[in-house]
């Protein structure tokens, strides 16, 4: 009962929003694990949206590259970091790239070749949600790779990230850390909600049962690929309010942007339109208004 209200004060009488709420209840309410406050975040997480759109502003003026790129294991909250840093920038310059399962044919290509037809063209920010590390994850655990297969990975990887960085592309490689509790109680739910319930894959509960073995994966990868020019940074992800802000602050720290916001347009004054006399309304087709104005 305290968690309840609990979860209604951090949401400020948000009442018209249950479901949020029952999320926030199993994603980590407890005497040992607070989320942020909901009106704190949403301030900051504003004030870093807005620097978001300076540094596009800039990347793209200036023909920046850059790649950031996000790993961790299911449940992590990847997706909504991704979802913040993204929706407020233009589209056209900001693509997210999460490719599936290779085809037939990609899997007899260079492994890092369906990932680099995805890279940026200069002015651009490209998002991996998850990438090639898919090689020392997943395809690791899951046995589909060979022992060689991923061997081979970990010494491709360096120096292909090498290239990517001294080709002058900015590359940020981020994980999510979660704890298995904490994996649980979003993984219930997901389970619990209708609307969230697609995000649970079988793959996703048998990740679940070989969690000491994404453990090791996870340490061996960041042995190997823990490289100076492309460095792991990982956000503690518990509470993801704190873990988007977190990651968010940082994406915006490595990049010497400059406010290159241009000027608010004066728009003139609409020109005549002349006589033209719009086909009568009778004869369009109009989506039902469910939702009729009051008077």
């Amino acid at each position: 009962m305290d968690a309840v209200v609990e979860a209604l004060e951090h949401h400020e009488g948000d009442v018209d929003n249950p479901q949020e709420i029952l999320v926030e209840l199993q994603e980590g309410f407890s005497n040992h694990h607070k989320r942020l406050k909901k009106s704190t975040y949403e301030k900051d997480l504003a004030k870093l949206q807005t620097e978001l759109v300076k540094m596009q502003y800039w990347v793209k003026a200036t023909g920046y590259r850059m790649i950031v790129l996000f790993e961790g294991r299911d449940a992590a909250g990847k997706g909504g970091a991704i979802k913040r840093l993204t929706e407020p920038m233009n589209p056209r310059g900001c693509r997210v790239c999460a490719l599936g399962t290779p085809s037939d044919q990609q899997k007899t290509q260079w492994y890092f070749q369906r990932y680099i037809e995805h890279f940026p063209s200069a002015g651009e920010i490209v998002v991996f949600d998850r990438s090639w590390y898919n090689r020392a994850g997943v395809e690791r655990v899951m046995g589909f790779a060979s022992s060689e297969q991923v061997e081979q990975f970990y010494v491709a990887c360096p120096q292909f990230e090498r290239m990517i960085t001294q080709d002058g592309i900015l590359l940020l490689k981020y994980w999510f850390s979660i704890n298995d509790d904490e994996q649980e109680k979003r993984f219930q739910g997901r389970i619990d909600s209708e609307e969230r319930r697609w995000k649970l894959s079988p793959m996703d509960i048998e990740s679940r049962n070989r969690w000491v073995e994404y453990s090791k994966a996870k340490d061996v990868m960041f042995s190997k690929t823990h490289i100076p020019e492309a460095p792991w940074f990982t956000v503690e992800a518990n509470d993801k309010r704190r873990a988007r802000l977190n990651c968010l602050r940082h994406v915006l720290s490595k990049v010497p942007y400059e406010d290159m916001t241009p000027p608010p347009i004066d728009i003139p004054v609409r020109p005549e339109q002349g006589d033209y006399k719009r086909p009568p309304f009778n004869e369009q087709f109009f989506v039902p208004n469910n939702y009729p104005y009051k008077e």
